[in-house]
């Protein structure tokens, strides 16, 4: 064998054991009280997913085995929590304190994307406080957050709560499920679709930040 084509498929090889340059994988840790977050969750990894050479993996901190590894090989983390009270709940701000012994004492996620998203039964219900709670905690990790570019819904005379950004959120997404429906009526498509947005746009971050 050639010294030229044992360098070749030395290349090769590398190109693909690395994994940046071929498979993204983003992954998308949240808490869901009684479904309608989880929906949304499903609706981020939709969104990934959309984009080529792209693989969305959910983790369910409810399910109480955090994939530590994963997280540590994911380009992308997107955080997802319920607002309960204004503030994520208690089993999410469980996996942030986890995190501290996991992944914060040596900076693990480091220069990684984040973003998040949160649901509440209220229009509004101070979900910006939690929003805000997940970019402070991607900050102390020394991560890079990617907000919602995207004009708000539903702010006009012309407007409705079928606009994509129907709550006008710009940190993070926000929606809304009424709290007499299930997670199978609610949240409402456009809730949904900006959340698929959201997906793909730190997907496409992300891919434009693979080096050369």
């Amino acid at each position: 064998m050639s010294d030229i084509v044992q360098a070749h498929r030395l290349i090769i090889a590398h190109h693909f054991l690395d994994g940046k340059d071929s498979i993204l994988l983003i992954s998308i840790v949240y808490d869901s009280g009684f479904g309608h977050t989880a929906r949304v969750a499903k609706a981020v990894a939709a969104g990934i997913q959309e984009v080529q050479g792209a693989e969305a993996k959910l983790i369910a901190v409810a399910d109480g085995l955090i994939d530590w590894e994963s997280l540590e090989r994911s380009d992308a983390i997107i955080f997802g929590s319920p607002t309960y009270n204004g503030l994520i709940s208690a089993r999410f701000k469980q996996f942030f304190e986890d995190s501290t012994k996991a992944a914060w004492t040596e900076q693990k996620w480091r220069n990684k994307l984040a973003a998040g998203f949160t649901n509440s039964g209220a229009q509004h219900g101070d979900k910006l406080n939690s929003l805000v709670s997940m970019a402070l905690f991607a900050a102390q990790h020394g991560m890079i957050w990617v907000g919602l570019d995207m004009m708000p819904g539903n702010s006009s005379s012309t407007g409705s709560a079928d606009d994509l950004n129907r709550l006008g959120s710009w940190l993070g997404v926000m929606t809304q499920s009424n709290t007499d429906q299930g997670a199978d009526i609610t949240p409402i498509k456009s809730d949904l679709v900006t959340a698929a947005y959201l997906g793909r746009r730190v997907t496409e971050t992300a891919r434009r930040l693979q080096p050369a």
